[in-house]
């Protein structure tokens, strides 16, 4: 039986950097994937989205070259080729993947991959391999629920993403992020699109006045219809459309996008035999290192039940290889940014303001709008604000949020910031360039203070 220091059991976005950085410290390091490299991100999430976001926005600034004096006639949206652009950037970042792996002599194997005991792996193919360290990297899947229709009409997000044409009508189940940027994405490309949450609101992991913003930008400008505060029931599907009740009002589309959440992949890992079983959701329990029960497994990224992104799931894998491999232990960062691809764009980093008050904080906060900012005249994007979150006694920032245009973008310096315990005084003292959109963080940290330029002075009461 061949033997490694680690095995990495899934190549999504935590496990294949974790293989990387094991074989950096030196170890010999094997790694199994049942399905493709890259995982549900690179595959069926995070890349193929982002992709086609990006064409329906493209899409959407053609349209709108009018207002900087650019005519544009014959504009027509070919869906199967968004699609094909999108499988050759999904076909390139696999093959990276792949490359990569090889560069840095980890052993690539293709299968199911289950414990037969704490050291030793079990393929689909019969063979096994042996490891001293093992991490758990299977990720997550998207949850269908019981009481849909089994039909080709109903689909989750994975099946969405592989449509080569879109439908003219769309209701989408749950308004969390995933639900949210493809609502989005439909919308801009013409689908009439139907959101149904059964919460009270949309995406209500964001203080208030971000998915005011969002939602109201999504109902005005996309003509995205926001349902929420009660279940789609009575859910059916047929040769001509998919059909639900929202109280009194039937809602009819030619197909439904389920969009509620995702489950952890532990079918089939045989976890009884490594010693460890998966909790009540089916996650596997770890400590701030990434460390399980059993001494010898790790385990990372969507399975574990933590923050279920891709970033952070890199992190939890970087983290993980270099503790199993000896080095002295480190702690899994805990500042971690957010970003939903919506229109406009949220990032969001450290503590809500809603968050912050729970905790009894005294806080203060600073935000700047985007229809004050030069650059974002400049080329008409000017929806949406920055706000920072500080403590009130310290002046340390404690969070921050943006929603509008390269959101997703600007968070990256508030996590630095909020990272580097940064004052608002010393983000504020810090000469930012003009003309740039990071300039919103600026003007926001004067806010705090009611000293920024660009903005008329507080009423004084």
């Amino acid at each position: 039986m061949e033997a490694f220091d680690l095995i990495v059991i899934g190549a999504g976005p935590g496990g294949y950097p974790a293989a990387i950085r094991a074989a950096q410290l030196g170890a010999s390091v094997a790694i199994v994937e049942k399905e493709r490299l890259g995982g549900t991100c690179l595959n069926w999430g995070c890349i193929p989205t982002k992709t086609l976001i990006g064409a329906a926005d493209t899409l959407a600034r053609i349209k709108h070259a009018q207002t900087f004096g650019i005519t544009v006639k014959g504009v027509a949206v070919d869906y199967a080729a968004m699609i094909a652009h999108k499988n050759k950037v999904v076909g390139q970042l696999t093959g990276g993947v792949k490359q990569l792996l090889a560069a840095n002599e980890v052993r690539q194997f293709t299968g199911v991959a289950s414990f037969k005991d704490r050291h030793t792996i079990a393929l689909s193919d019969g063979t096994a391999i042996g490891a001293k360290k093992v991490i758990i990297a299977t990720g997550s899947t998207s949850a269908m629920p019981g009481f849909l229709p089994k039909h080709e009409r109903v689909v989750d997000s994975r099946a969405f993403l592989d449509l080569d044409r879109l439908p003219g009508s769309l209701l989408v189940l749950g308004g969390g992020f995933i639900g949210c940027e493809l609502a989005c994405m439909a919308a801009l490309l013409g689908v009439k699109v139907t959101i149904v949450e059964l919460l009270e609101d949309i995406l209500l992991l964001v203080d208030p006045d971000v998915r005011r913003e969002v939602r109201a930008h999504m109902e005005k400008h996309l003509g995205i219809r926001v349902l929420t505060g009660r279940a789609l029931e009575k859910i059916s599907a047929g040769a001509g459309a998919v059909r639900g009740d929202f109280g009194d009002e039937i809602l009819q589309a030619d197909l439904l996008l389920s969009a509620v959440g995702r489950k952890p992949v532990t079918d089939g890992l045989n976890l009884e035999n490594a010693g460890l079983k998966a909790g009540e959701r089916g996650f596997i329990e770890t400590d701030d290192y990434g460390r399980t029960k059993v001494a010898n497994i790790f385990a990372i990224g969507d399975v574990t039940g933590k923050v279920q992104l891709a970033h952070y799931a890199t992190s939890q894998g970087i983290v993980a290889a270099e503790n199993a491999c000896g080095r002295r232990l480190r702690r899994n960062e805990t500042i971690v940014p957010n970003v939903i691809f919506t229109s406009p764009e949220i990032g969001t980093v450290g503590l809500s303001e809603e968050e912050a008050k729970k905790q009894g904080r005294a806080v203060k906060i600073g935000n700047f709008h985007f229809r004050r900012l030069g650059r974002a005249m400049a080329v008409d994007e000017t929806a949406g604000f920055v706000k920072w979150i500080a403590d009130a006694a310290t002046d340390q920032i404690l969070g921050a949020a943006a929603v509008g245009a390269h959101a997703t973008e600007l968070v990256a310096e508030a996590t630095a910031a909020i990272r580097g315990e940064f004052t608002v005084l010393e983000l504020g003292r810090t000469i930012h360039a003009h003309p740039t959109f990071g300039e919103m963080w600026l003007e926001a940290a004067h806010s705090v203070y009611g000293e920024a330029i660009h903005a008329p002075p507080k009423k004084k009461l």
